[in-house]
């Protein structure tokens, strides 16, 4: 049985977001509705998630002393984090401790902070299908790595080259032929989360659709680990940023079953605990490629992802209500309620405090909902909402998800 005590009190049950943008608000947001505590942490002031916990905090939490000095001050019973750039092996000593519970895990959050540590446990671990891929620290080993050295073959032309941490999307290029290696160096080198000098670069795979498997670590009735998965998301990136979702995306049976197996390989992994048995709950986004049966592994967040916002619409429980549940060992329900789809809606100026027109035209738009997420700075590619439709008919729902985007538009305050 499990008991909560109430938020403010000696009692309460009290979990701490470390990130608090548009995911971890609506993570925040579907906690408090289960009576919890919540503590929003992120790098600036008044992000989204902070404007609606009990209590926020504004740290630079890759910095261990200061990330460990506030978890030791507030006294979470879990630690959730929400963003890549996090000092790790603070939370691992804590865990080790026993002072919190890090969501899934601490060696989850360590190996999914950056994409060489969860491709190398996909491709060299667990032996799951990936692009060819090798990593690069400098200019020269990724125009080798390109081009092959040694007699050894290079990842070829076309190819996407990513920093070894980043988000959104942000610092990825795909490289059609060698003129275009140095400016995705610089992109790379300009759009990671921290200044590593490391990127990825992969091969180029033909697929014919991308998706977004939201798989959830669950805690069964007679206290064992279950596997739950969400329908099929479908969604398109640009210059790997997510544009538009939806759900569910039709897949071949075959493809279907390969792409849940990789799924719970990797989510099952990441869930081991301390002593190698299953612990970590929560909520997990796996990306992967298919083209006919065949499916790829591409990457996995140990959290709510950015193209699972169509849930807010589509499902019974929404991503961020199962990653909730889950984490405090709730039954979930990961079963489709209608067909629908999301669209973003960017900031398109450099400023603070922008005001938003045309969000009455928007939800006039039949079935359609809208999420401001209230950033308190715009750029111009800065996501700042995200439209919602709904239809019976997924391609229908597409249509008027971005119809009612475009009727949205964000402008600086006069």
């Amino acid at each position: 049985m499990t008991t909560f005590g109430t938020p403010l009190s000696p009692h309460a049950t009290r979990v701490m977001l470390l990130g608090s943008g548009e995911l971890g608000k609506e993570v925040l947001i579907a906690l408090q509705r289960l009576g919890v505590e919540t503590i929003a942490v992120d790098r600036y002031d008044n992000a989204p998630g902070q404007q609606v916990a009990h209590r926020a905090h504004t740290i630079a939490m890759s910095d261990p002393a200061q990330l460990k000095a506030l978890i030791e001050q507030e006294k979470p019973d879990w630690v959730v984090p929400e963003i890549e750039a996090i000092a790790t092996p603070a939370l691992a000593e804590l865990e080790a401790a026993g002072t919190v519970r890090v969501v899934p895990t601490a060696r989850a959050a360590r190996l999914t902070m950056d994409r060489e540590g969860i491709r190398r446990l996909a491709a060299e671990t667990l032996g799951l299908a990936t692009s060819p891929y090798k990593f690069c620290d400098s200019f020269e080993e990724l125009q080798a790595a390109i081009d092959g050295e040694n007699g050894k073959p290079g990842v070829g032309y076309p190819c996407v080259v990513k920093p070894v941490m980043s988000s959104s999307g942000k610092g990825q290029s795909k490289i059609d032929g060698p003129a275009d290696v140095r400016k995705a160096w610089e992109v790379a080198m300009a759009g990671g989360r921290v200044s590593h000098g490391r990127v990825i670069v992969e091969g180029f795979i033909d697929f014919d659709y991308e998706i977004t498997l939201l798989t959830v670590r669950a805690r069964a009735a007679d206290g064992s680990v279950q596997t739950h998965f969400c329908d099929a998301i479908g969604h398109v990136q640009v210059s790997g940023d997510y544009v538009e979702s939806w759900q569910p995306h039709p897949m071949h049976p075959a493809a279907l079953e390969k792409a849940q197996a990789i799924a719970k390989a990797v989510t099952d992994d990441l869930g081991r605990g301390l002593d190698g048995q299953p612990a970590g709950l929560g909520l997990f986004g796996v990306e992967l490629f298919v083209k006919g049966e065949q499916v790829w592994f591409s990457e996995v967040s140990p959290r709510p992802h950015d193209t699972g916002m169509v849930t807010m619409v589509t499902q019974w429980q929404n991503e961020f209500e199962l990653h909730a549940r889950a984490i405090l060992g709730l039954p979930v329900d990961t079963a489709l309620k209608t067909p629908g789809a999301s669209a973003v809606v960017y900031g398109g100026v450099d400023a603070q405090g922008i005001v938003f027109d045309g969000v009455d035209e928007a939800l006039r738009v039949p079935g359609t909902e809208i999420r401001l997420f209230g950033k308190p700075e715009s750029f111009v590619k800065r996501r700042m909402g995200v439209l919602l439709a709904r239809d019976a008919d997924v391609e229908q729902a597409r249509v008027n998800a971005k119809r009612a985007a475009a009727l949205v538009r964000p402008r600086t305050a006069a």
